[in-house]
């Protein structure tokens, strides 16, 4: 039986809801990682300090007896954010990124921002004291196609951001395109991405496997075989600008199979599992600490974390969904589905 030990790793990228969904799927997270970057698209939005710690006093009194998981809190940017409400989030200390939506992107995201040129400020007074920026990188306009919407975002927002704020820290969240890759690769210091489990293991025919799969999409949606293999090997390449952030997004399962059905992937049941196998399958298992522990850390300016935790090579059968409360389903990514590596104390 193979085990791997790495420094025990940070998700920089997750969604934890709230209520009974955030009950549910916080202790799979805990178990797994120390730190995560919690998104703000709550309903109403995460878009004040006090909004947020509010939200930090939720996730923690719902964490497991015993445990040291540490939620890094957002704010959600909208057309109205203030510079004040910048300087109000980095002064709190608990504060660690705020998220840019383009109005109508993704999930909740009604709120976000209609013209980038209106938070222009707000922007200035980020990078002047230092709290980054992260991106969901996708163009709204409905001309678009959607398989294209990433790159038109890079061409047409988020070159021309990077050249007017040159000492704004962005991460360009859960990238999915060859395009995506190589802005980041090449682009400026302080400009990073993450990277999830779905878009280094599935490519888009995932999407319509024997049916359409409502459970494989989610926004951005999956890519080509093409864009898939280049998010792999950046994900696997050792660069220190890509780091490990599931975009978990939990959905209960009537909201996922309807005929309009949500976007978002469950991934934090598996958070780091899912990565070992991506990872073993290219042949660079010895690089997923960087990648899990060390990247994103030091990206954000944080010590790495102290523990380690253990992998083994040891198949295990993924639930075919979680209780949420008392009459509703969450259905994981692999549902059904055998992993081979498993967090040795599952």
């Amino acid at each position: 039986m193979t085990e791997l030990v790495i420094t025990r790793p940070d998700d920089w990228h997750l969604h934890l809801r709230d209520g009974q969904l955030l009950s549910t799927v916080l202790p799979h997270t805990a178990e797994r990682f120390a730190r995560a970057i919690i998104m703000p698209n709550l309903v109403p939005p995460v878009t004040r300090a006090t909004d947020a710690a509010a939200y930090r006093d939720r996730i923690l009194a719902a964490l497991p007896e015993n445990c040291d998981f540490r939620p890094l809190m957002t704010l959600y940017l909208t057309d109205d954010t203030r510079p004040a409400d910048v300087t109000e989030a980095k002064a709190s200390g608990t504060i660690f990124g705020v998220k840019l939506y383009p109005a109508g992107a993704t999930t909740h995201s009604d709120a976000g921002v209609t013209s980038i040129e209106r938070c222009h400020d707000t922007l200035a007074c980020m990078a002047e004291v230092g709290m980054p920026l992260l991106v969901h990188g996708e163009s709204t306009d409905p001309d678009i196609d959607i398989f294209d919407r990433e790159k038109r975002f890079i061409d047409a927002t988020l070159v021309p951001l990077a050249d007017a704020f040159p000492s704004l820290k962005i991460v360009f969240e859960h990238v999915t395109t060859a395009d995506a890759v190589e802005f980041v690769s090449s682009a400026r210091p302080g400009i990073a991405a993450t990277i999830t489990p779905q878009h280094i293991l599935c490519n888009r025919n995932a999407l319509f496997e024997g049916g359409l799969r409502p459970h494989h999409y989610c926004l951005p949606v999956l890519k080509g075989e093409r864009h898939r293999q280049a998010v792999l090997e950046a994900a696997t390449g050792g660069h220190p600008r890509f780091f490990l952030g599931t975009d978990s997004a939990p959905h209960l399962k009537s909201r996922k199979e309807a005929a309009c059905g949500c976007a978002g992937v469950y991934s934090a049941h598996a958070g780091i599992e899912l990565y070992a196998q991506a990872f073993d399958e290219a042949g660079r298992l010895h690089r997923l600490e960087a990648f899990a522990s060390h990247h994103g850390a030091d990206f954000y300016g944080l010590p790495r974390n102290e523990g380690s935790i253990t992998l083994i090579e040891d198949s295990w059968p993924v639930p075919d969904s979680y209780a949420v409360g008392r009459s509703e389903r969450l259905v994981p990514f692999r549902a059904g589905e055998v992993l081979r590596w498993r967090l040795a104390t599952k």
